[in-house]
């Protein structure tokens, strides 16, 4: 009986680290990372030149620092650029483990020229914002509806405000859709997210973990993301939130997207229940359609904000 006991402690000891190893590689955040230059976040892409010229228009933007509390008491934080009172605010959402100010350059720069308001949080466990676990949208999307209060209470609700977000960030705003949104919540803009925190880490366990079984890997990893992270991922998904949906959404995606699938953004919006809109760009890679086809997205974005203002 003592060497069954010690066998079966062995093996609780050896399956809480297995968890724990696997929620630490997906879903905790490392050290604060810098802001990327342009030649380290475009990695050789073929786009480096308009990538440069982005950075230094959003590195040039006035921007102040604004600090709210999450739901849950986490410190949440953001850069604001103020255009005018009147003007409308696009709030827009990074990706896992991006930065705010790079990650969604393409939406920061198309809106500043469509005179928006910006305000670009970090989202938790990210930059300046406090937390140390990535949900992946199990907690962010409250804290994207905070920042939409946030803003509709600085604007007494006067001016329409959008969320936006790529990535994770697309996720997170998509979520978002299906709780209660300020009535001034006018619109949303999912460019390549996921349906669900399942199928992405399904779909990305053997690109990380390749010696692991998909199915017993997620099983561990989602045990961790309970016991260490304190949520559940089988109980996000997008496909659910936006069936709940009233807010007008416009979906974007690569056709290439080989981290999350272009099928994702299909699923989500075959679920939609609003008034929406599918953009497929040819060819583009993950994040990447703002600069496979600018003209396309930049229409695409333009007509969508314009309609819903």
């Amino acid at each position: 009986m003592k060497r069954i006991a010690a066998a079966c402690s062995t093996a609780a000891v050896a399956g809480l680290g297995a968890a724990y190893g696997i929620y630490h590689l997906a879903f905790f955040q490392t050290p604060k990372r810098k802001m990327p230059t342009a030649e380290e976040w475009a990695d050789g892409s073929r786009f480096l030149p308009q990538i440069r010229e982005n950075v230094e228009f959003v590195d040039s933007l006035p921007c102040d620092s604004v600090q709210i509390t999450a739901d849950d008491g986490t410190l949440l934080s953001a850069q604001y650029c103020h255009e005018a009172d009147d003007a409308p605010t696009a709030i827009i959402m990074h990706g896992y483990r991006a930065t705010a100010m790079r990650d969604t350059m393409g939406l920061i720069v198309l809106c500043k020229k469509l005179g928006f308001n910006l305000l670009m949080p970090d989202q938790r466990a990210h930059g300046r914002s406090g937390g140390r676990s990535i949900t992946m949208g199990a907690r962010e999307r409250y804290d994207a509806r905070a920042w939409a209060y946030w803003a509709s209470v600085r604007s007494s609700g006067k001016v329409p405000i959008f969320l936006m977000g790529v990535s994770m960030g697309a996720a997170t705003v998509l979520l978002a859709s299906g709780l209660d949104l300020p009535d001034s919540v006018h619109g949303i803009i999912a460019d390549c997210g996921y349906s669900s925190i399942r199928d992405i880490c399904r779909t990305c366990l053997p690109k990380y973990l390749p010696h692991v079984p998909v199915g017993p890997g997620y099983a561990v990893g989602k045990a961790g993301a309970k016991i260490f992270g304190r949520f559940d991922p089988d109980a996000v998904d997008c496909r659910k939130a936006v069936a709940q949906s009233k807010v007008p959404i416009l979906f974007i995606h690569g056709s290439a997207d080989d981290f999350v699938p272009c099928s994702m953004s299909r699923e989500n919006y075959d679920a939609c229940a609003s008034e929406k809109e599918l953009l497929v760009i040819p060819g583009a890679t993950h994040a990447m359609s703002y600069y496979y086809d600018t003209p396309a997205y930049t229409k695409a974005v333009t007509d969508f904000l314009k309609k819903h203002i």
